[in-house]
């Protein structure tokens, strides 16, 4: 399950890249997410880690919050936002169908809006920033999950480029200082 492409238009021009990197990073997380079976929701790395399944959970909870708590979207109340049953598709499911209102929220804005500074837990900080401090918080689970999935011997989607279980001709990594 992925958002369709491309991200609604913004209001602001010059913020359209903020709705186009929430649409691809949510998209890449999906894919990641797709990596796993049910049967890998109750494997934990560590035994103070997280499960698989609590990263997900915590991923779809922690968005629903700083989206409306500092972002002002419209979001469903906080128990019936995991979905009913722990699978993966479900997971996936869910996490794309909270995220899709978002990008419409988000492209309605206007530029006073987005540089407008709001309550963050203890501080304030402008809209902007707080996407961009979510998107950033999602891409840390996201590598958590990535980690998983190399430690259980499954293969890692490419979500920036090449990995090495997905690669193409014109990849090329930058592992030494000979690629330019």
């Amino acid at each position: 399950m992925l958002l369709p492409s491309p991200a609604p238009e913004a209001s602001v021009r010059l913020l359209q890249h903020a709705l186009d990197t929430y649409l691809s990073e949510t998209n890449k997380t999906s894919s990641v997410w797709s990596g796993f079976a049910d049967s890998d929701l109750e494997w934990r790395p560590a035994p103070k880690s997280m499960t698989v399944l609590e990263v997900m959970k915590h991923h779809i909870l922690s968005e629903r919050r700083f989206f409306e708590a500092f972002l002002g979207s419209p979001e469903p109340a906080a128990p019936a936002v995991l979905p009913d049953v722990a699978s993966v598709a479900a997971y996936r499911t869910r996490m794309v169908e909270l995220a899709a209102p978002r990008l419409t929220h988000l492209a309605a804005q206007n530029e006073a809006w987005w540089l407008e500074r709001v309550p963050f837990f203890d501080v304030e900080r402008e809209r902007i920033w707080i996407l961009l401090r979510r998107i950033l918080h999602s891409a840390h689970h996201r590598t958590q999950l990535t980690v998983c999935l190399r430690l259980l011997d499954k293969p890692v989607p490419s979500v920036y480029g090449p990995t090495a279980d997905v690669t193409w001709s014109a990849a090329t990594p930058t592992v030494n200082s000979s690629v330019r």
